[in-house]
């Protein structure tokens, strides 16, 4: 890989425009969902992180400012092609260091089933019971950050 960058970025942008692109074909096709207009407006307030190859969005995350000193990380997407390469724990560790340097004190995610090994390995613990969301298991986890 070349020229691999994390940027911050607004909606709408071009680079948000590819963020949804990713983030459907990703997390919502296999689900066979659609985002709703409520989402899309919600994405106006968020943060929004993407790891790039030159103009060429490979992930993306968004974070979402909450109650408490805290920030939830959500929409967390990552190329097929691109999977299992350690972009996913670049680009999540990049949102925990926004935040931190924010000024938020915990981070947190509505985790897929599948992916709490993922968010374990770097620290998260499950604070939940499993609940469904998007027609699928998931558990709140949580990490510190100090």
């Amino acid at each position: 890989m070349l020229n691999i960058t994390i940027r911050n970025f607004v909606c709408p942008s071009l680079d948000y425009t590819q963020a949804l692109q990713l983030r459907h074909r990703i997390l919502r096709v296999p689900l066979g969902l659609e985002f709703t207009a409520e989402e899309l407006e919600k994405d106006k307030h968020d943060i929004h992180l993407g790891l790039f190859e030159g103009k060429r969005i490979l992930a993306c995350i968004t974070l979402t400012r909450c109650e408490n000193n805290s920030m939830k990380m959500r929409q967390v997407a990552v190329e097929d092609a691109e999977q299992g390469k350690g972009l996913g724990k670049k680009l999540s560790q990049a949102g925990e260091k926004y935040a931190l340097e924010n000024g938020f004190e915990m981070i947190f995610c509505n985790a897929r089933k599948t992916a709490v090994p993922f968010y374990e390995s770097m620290g998260y613990k499950i604070v939940s019971n499993e609940f469904t969301e998007v027609n699928l298991p998931h558990y709140r986890m949580e990490k510190k950050l100090h």
